[in-house]
């Protein structure tokens, strides 16, 4: 096989799956669920034959086919191989093919195992368009792929209709930043007169004032997809919500998939994005890591907790991307792919072992128990929280290092912050779930997950902790500075310090101050002390910021009264006056000729008489 075929293989085959369950092994489920992990497995596979004979930076960067060709306009379907896509290729096959291998155990009593199977293909076949696409047309079709087998994903249950909702609520919310992102993929091809990222880099660097004084413009409404899909504020609702769906779904949207969507579009387009966009770009994502923070320090749902904690953490790699530093936002998505997903699983096997409860507040003294599951989730969340030497620490001092680098003080405490927030919740969690006493009878009687879910636990827990020092931010900065040196394993370990040592201090500051407010308030809780020490906050925090009920009582409602008035101007106006009189003219007219037909000779004759003479009046009369 030449291996210029390789990623074709690599996209088609979870395609090939999905559509071999769906035809043909529906009934089989063991089939169907060998068919899907089989397939994304043999892309990790195969990503890693690729990348071992090509390097990096393959020599051909493009493999194109044309696709469509209507009169001027030139549409291929092309594979974009560099380091950027070839890393998130071994992301998404090798977090996705470990949660593929957990949903094995997890999904195994569900009535629907096959069906499941089907749709984590499809969305993988997606998610894999959309990192390899080499034009905005080709990304955008894999981008809406995403969102409607995500809609199938988070509403698998579509019984409940909580899980029907959440569904519909995170399709209709994209699709608002997606309206908005194909208005920015239009102007750009209006103004550029191209569509593939290659040529259009070609032309910008050549002409940066190409854009005039549309470049602002064109780059929000680019930066509005990520906005959706990524789950920035204003349109974060959704991500909380897709809870709905089965743990693993969570995991595969939360983790290395759809929700670093956005954040790997704006490293793959960063050469349209000027200073003026890239600064609005950052304070959005720094208020989005603020806000979810925030929220996650009052919520008791397991799986919620770790779903504003991604907000969170996508709020610091948009953050990152509008300081300019596509680096250190990639490297954060890298790390956070194998936390978070270690995390989300975490949070399945306790799940599974309590028979679906996920309220912190009836668990409790899980470690002994559970202890593979213990361990894995310390681990990850140490990661998560920036613990050194663990991932998360690398990753996200490189985010803080480049704030402070810059002199954006006002991010970098910021970030600091929300690092000290985020260890706060982190450890609050996991006090009240896995320490203190069983709050409840389930939690006195589980057991540890089978070893199908296990593995994928300690395979994660592995690269939680190497994550940070095994080359990946050099391996995406000879993407973004191919001429910066790379470093070696020693130099890696100790990077934050040499970079930006005061980064490093102060993050470590706020992290150790938000560990131990949570040991003081959580080690032996019976219930939350915060509400009584914050009032209204707290019960704000709960209750997400009333984002929801504002939403609901402004726009839902506006939509509701424009619909019910447009309905009225259809029924009334419209069909009422206009269509009606037509309508009724001719109804009219059909029944008073209806009373001439009435079968008399006599009738008839007068009425042709009659018509002659009219005639007659006519012609000779004038």
């Amino acid at each position: 096989m030449k291996l210029e075929l390789l990623p074709w293989l690599i996209l088609f085959l979870p395609l090939l799956a999905a559509g071999g369950i769906t035809l043909f092994t529906l009934r089989y489920r063991t089939v169907s669920a060998l068919l899907s992990i089989g397939a994304i497995v043999t892309g990790f596979v195969l990503s890693l034959v690729f990348i071992n004979a090509n390097g990096w930076q393959p020599s051909s960067a493009e493999s194109i086919a044309n696709w469509l060709t209507i009169g001027g306009l030139h549409v291929d379907f092309g594979l974009k191989l560099d380091a950027l896509s070839l890393m998130m290729l071994l992301i998404v096959t090798g977090v996705g093919g470990a949660i593929h291998i957990y949903s094995f155990g997890y999904m195994h009593a569900d009535r629907s195992f096959s069906r499941f199977f089907a749709f984590m293909s499809l969305f993988t076949f997606s998610m894999l368009g959309i990192v390899l696409a080499n034009n905005f047309i080709e990304l955008f079709i894999f981008w809406e792929l995403v969102g409607v087998s995500s809609y199938l994903l988070i509403g698998f249950w579509f019984e409940k209709p909580s899980a029907g909702d959440a569904a519909k609520k995170a399709f209709i919310v994209n699709r608002l930043g997606d309206f908005g992102f194909l208005l920015g993929i239009l102007m750009v091809w209006g103004l550029l007169g191209s569509l593939n990222f290659t040529v259009l880099q070609n032309k910008l660097t050549a002409d940066p004032a190409v854009l005039g004084g549309m470049a602002t413009v064109a780059a929000l409404l680019l930066f509005c997809g990520a906005v959706g899909k990524s789950a920035q504020f204003p349109l974060h609702v959704w991500l909380p919500d897709a809870m709905e769906g089965p743990t693993p779904v969570s995991a595969l949207i939360h983790a290395a998939t759809m929700v670093a969507a956005g954040v790997y579009m704006l490293c793959r387009i960063l050469f349209l994005l000027n200073a003026d966009a890239l600064h609005v770009i950052a304070w959005i994502g720094g208020f989005t890591a603020l806000l979810a923070a925030l929220i996650a320090v009052q919520q008791n749902d397991i799986k919620r907790i770790l779903a504003y904690s991604t907000l969170s953490q996508l709020g610091y790699m948009v953050m990152s991307v509008g300081l300019a530093g596509p680096t250190p936002a990639m490297f954060h998505l890298t790390t956070h792919a194998f936390f978070k997903a270690l995390l989300f699983l975490g949070a399945g096997s306790v799940i599974h072992a309590m028979h679906d409860e996920q309220d912190i507040w009836k668990m409790g003294r899980l470690q002994k128990k559970m202890p593979v599951t213990f361990w894995t989730f310390l681990i990850g969340t140490l990661a998560l929280s920036g613990v050194p030497p663990f991932s998360g620490f690398y990753s996200k001092d490189s985010i803080l290092g480049q704030a402070l680098s810059q002199g954006n003080y006002a991010l970098f405490i910021l970030g600091a912050a929300v690092a000290g927030l985020t260890a706060f919740y982190m450890f609050r969690l996991f006090y009240v779930a896995f320490l203190g006493k069983p709050k409840t009878q389930a939690a006195e009687h589980v057991h540890e997950s089978p070893a199908v879910m296990a593995w994928p636990l300690r395979v994660l827990a592995v690269f939680a902790v190497i994550g940070g020092v095994i080359g990946v931010s050099q391996t995406y900065a000879s993407q973004f500075s191919p001429g910066e040196a790379r470093e070696s394993f020693g130099q890696s370990l100790v990077e934050p310090l040499t970079h930006s040592p005061a980064g490093v201090l102060v993050g470590l500051a706020f992290i150790a101050a938000g560990f131990f407010a949570a040991r003081a308030l959580y080690r032996d809780a019976a219930s939350d002390p915060l509400p009584e020490k914050l009032g209204g906050l707290a019960t704000a925090m709960k209750h997400k910021f009333y984002f929801d009920e504002l939403y609901e009582a402004t726009f839902i409602r506006a939509h509701d009264f424009i619909a019910a008035v447009m309905d009225w101007i259809d029924r009334w106006l419209v069909e009422g006056l206009c269509i009606g009189l037509v309508r009724g003219g001719t109804d009219l007219s059909g029944r008073a000729l209806r009373l001439v037909q009435t079968g008399n000779l006599q009738t008839y004759a007068f009425l042709f008489v009659l018509g002659v003479a009219v005639v007659m009046y006519f012609v000779l009369g004038k």
